[in-house]
């Protein structure tokens, strides 16, 4: 099932905002998928996922190794039947205030703030597909 990255259901939403373990698909330099386990924060009203990583892992060192620095990606989540995956192009954003936006927003939905991590850095994703059943 479609949903509209900007206007997503009621329940769609509720999904995403509900404490969910969510993998990152990122593309490796040899086209195979990257899969791992990660936090993530949905911004409809922007079109945009965050997830918060470390600037050494192996997640932001495939975006970085992209053409131009973006790459193609997805997270997912899921719990029993209710299923949900946004899509888009993801950079690295190192400055400060959209790691303190992220890290807001993933204590927001995770109830708890990360330690704080000099190589912390995030991965934004502008969204074009949202699909799922929730």
């Amino acid at each position: 099932m479609s949903h509209d990255v900007f206007d997503p259901t009621p329940e769609y939403l509720a999904f995403w905002r509900e404490r969910h373990v969510c993998t990152l698909t990122t593309p490796r330099p040899d086209g195979t998928p990257h899969v791992v386990p990660v936090g993530v924060t949905y911004d409809p009203e922007a079109g945009l996922a965050r997830v918060i990583s470390n600037r050494h892992s192996k997640k932001v060192r495939n975006v970085l190794n992209a053409p131009d620095g973006t790459a193609r990606v997805a997270v997912c989540q899921m719990e029993g039947r209710r299923w949900a995956t946004l899509e888009g192009r993801a950079v690295v954003r190192t400055d400060e205030a959209s790691v303190a936006e992220a890290v807001a927003r993933y204590a927001q939905r995770y109830g708890r703030t990360p330690s704080p991590n000099p190589d912390r850095v995030v991965l934004e994703i502008t969204l074009d597909r949202a699909m799922g059943r929730a």
